[in-house]
């Protein structure tokens, strides 16, 4: 199946792993509509698709707000006349040790990185439903997979995602796709403002320049799930330096 004149909606779009593979995937064909809290950021995306000879329309989207993803995923079917697939990659991690008692970026956690996925998901659903075909991915992290750490709340939401990903699988039927990514240490501003402990950022951030690879590394990941033959599901793709642990 080819990726070019697919239409694929990606939350978290302006920046790091979303941007790379809106450039990327545009790069192949697909017709995008970007979603992030930045409206400036997921603009510049656009242009840069655009100038390129891609295709590229956006919406100002917070995950938190269920009515934005109903309206991300109009704005492709208006747009576009359809959905193919929907990218659930906006998330957020600022980290901290639980005794530290950052209640306020628990919740903001929960609210992005899990329920923001679940309504990308009950968005996209019912047009997926019309059509009889679809795909979901969400991206996760190896957060969720190798615990640590200041990283409990964190990969507890990412674990919950994939939770809920592999169920929607099991439910899926034969035309709706399904796939989580895990992307490793990636070079990202992601945790760079978000971690208010300096220690821990100063962990992070030091780690991230030894071993981080290039967001460009999930972008091929997430194309070689959306680009498999009918029939064929990427169920799950883990995308780490060879150095990480």
């Amino acid at each position: 199946m080819t990726i070019e004149n697919k239409i694929v909606a990606i939350t978290g779009a302006g920046r790091g792993i979303g941007r790379a593979t809106a450039l990327h995937l545009a790069a192949r064909g697909a017709r995008l509509v970007l979603g992030a809290r930045s409206e400036v950021e997921i603009a510049a995306v656009a242009r840069e698709i655009e100038a390129a000879g891609g295709e590229a329309n956006y919406l100002a989207t917070d995950v938190t707000r269920h009515a934005d993803l109903d309206r991300l995923v109009k704005r492709a079917c208006e747009r576009f006349g359809r959905l193919d697939v929907i990218i659930n990659n906006a998330g957020i991690g600022p980290l901290s040790r639980f005794d530290a008692l950052k209640v306020d970026d628990w919740e903001a956690m929960i609210d992005v990185n899990l329920k923001g996925a679940l309504y990308g998901i009950a968005a996209a659903l019912p047009v997926f439903r019309r059509q009889d075909s679809g795909h979901v991915i969400n991206v996760i992290s190896t957060a969720g997979i190798k615990i640590v750490p200041t990283m409990g709340v964190y990969a507890a939401t990412k674990n919950a995602l994939r939770t809920a990903t592999e169920a929607l699988r099991q439910e899926s039927g034969q035309n709706l796709r399904v796939t989580e990514i895990s992307p490793g240490f990636i070079d990202t501003t992601f945790a760079d403002a978000a971690i208010a402990d300096p220690d821990i950022r100063a962990a992070i951030l030091k780690r991230k320049e030894e071993l981080a690879i290039s967001p460009d590394a999930i972008a091929r990941a997430i194309a070689f799930a959306i680009e498999q033959p009918n029939g064929v599901e990427i169920g799950s793709i883990v995308v780490r330096p060879t150095a990480q642990d």
